[in-house]
């Protein structure tokens, strides 16, 4: 699971919570659908951002619902799951990222990935998903191209910089793909109004995320003698804060621009928890809670702010062969060391191994603003001016 946007599950809060939930495992499902079981490892948190923008703008967005049968991610529950173009456009995208992701790790020679067999095995996956994403990307009127093409530009683009040249220069690739995913969320919505301010507001988040996975490898980068923007352009972590700063306020004046019939959550991501990201990126502010929640539930244990108060043990055990396969879903999914999770044969609420969560670093909370995405938070930070 990868993606700069990684919402707290207390800032949500129940309702926003409930649909973000919707739309990752819609995008879970879509690629298994389509791609197979393997295609779900290409699962992320920003592509769910394509198929929460194509909702955000639907109308009758409740019809593009379906129920998912029970998965360990969400102890073993059923879900309401978002489903349709949406999802499926951010699959296609989801893939031909993940493709990219993987040739540049081939291409520095990362790990396992040095090794001439596995980094062929790995060439081979990508160029599975790249045919994969096309083929998805199709089906919904999308034209993967621009996104291999801006994977393509990437490699020379980098070859050619140096001390001095623009970082944004290096980040137009990036941000040319993003502004076109987004804005083909509103035609597929059928808000053609909405593509100029949605390409705009997915360019400066294709910024974003370039200028924060530098941020965030640039000592990695620097020990391992790996290429970094940052490092290669001679672009102080100021710089990089300024611009960050700039494309936040960006995607703000953007998304105001756009008409959506239910914009909460795109908002709630988008403004609140994307500056947050940035703050994380940049050291500023941290979260106690960890950063992605849990999809069995929160990370506070019970009895502590934040958390579920505790109640009585839930008297429906599982069998013997449904507990074990519960509990490997745990283990696989590391709930058993860092999260909340149920018991897997008496369903008892019980703290992970790991978890040392206190909700008191981060839940003193304010008065919301006016902003429609603060509906019913828990811990709300909004602070803004919109």
């Amino acid at each position: 699971m990868f993606g700069i946007v990684r919402p707290c599950i207390h800032r949500l809060g129940e309702s926003l919570k409930i649909q973000w939930t919707a739309h990752l495992c819609g995008l879970c499902l879509a690629l298994r659908k389509d791609h197979g079981q393997f295609a779900r490892l290409v699962t992320n948190y920003d592509g769910l951002l394509i198929s929460v923008l194509t909702e955000a703008q639907a109308e009758r967005a409740g019809h593009r619902r379906r129920t998912a049968g029970p998965c360990p991610l969400r102890g073993m529950r059923t879900a309401s799951v978002a489903q349709g173009e949406g999802a499926r456009l951010a699959a296609a995208v989801s893939l031909v990222l993940a493709s990219a992701k993987v040739r540049d790790h081939v291409a520095d020679g990362d790990g396992l990935l040095a090794r001439g067999p596995v980094a062929f095995a790995a060439r081979r996956v990508a160029a599975n998903w790249d045919a994969a994403g096309i083929r998805s990307g199709s089906g919904v009127g999308f034209d993967t191209a621009v996104l291999t093409d801006a994977v393509d530009r990437q490699a020379g683009i980098e070859a050619l910089a140096g001390p001095g040249t623009p970082v944004l220069t290096v980040t137009e690739p990036t941000e040319t793909a993003t502004a076109a995913a987004f804005a083909h969320t509103a035609v597929l919505a059928g808000r053609h109004e909405n593509a100029v301010p949605l390409a705009e507001a997915g360019r400066l988040f294709g910024r974003l995320a370039h200028l924060l996975d530098a941020v965030e490898d640039r000592e990695a980068d620097a020990a391992s003698g790996a290429w970094n923007p940052l490092t290669a352009t001679g672009t102080p972590l100021t710089e990089a804060r300024r611009l960050a700063d700039d494309a936040l306020h960006g995607i703000r004046l953007a998304l105001r621009e756009a008409e959506f019939t239910d914009g909460r959550l795109a908002h709630r991501l988008l403004v609140h928890e994307l500056r947050t990201s940035v703050d994380r990126a940049f050291g500023t502010t941290s979260c106690a809670h960890g950063a992605a929640p849990s999809l069995a539930g929160p990370y506070a244990p019970p009895g502590r702010p934040g958390g579920p108060p505790p109640g009585p043990p839930r008297r429906d055990r599982r069998g013997l062969l449904a507990g074990c396969a519960v509990w490997a879903g745990l283990a696989c999914t590391c709930q058993l060391c860092c999260g909340q999770y149920e018991d897997p044969w008496s369903r008892e609420r019980k703290d992970g191994l790991c978890n040392g969560s206190d909700c008191g670093d981060c839940c003193d909370c304010c008065n919301c603003c006016d902003c429609d995405c603060c509906d019913g938070c828990d811990c709300c930070d909004c602070g803004c001016d919109c």
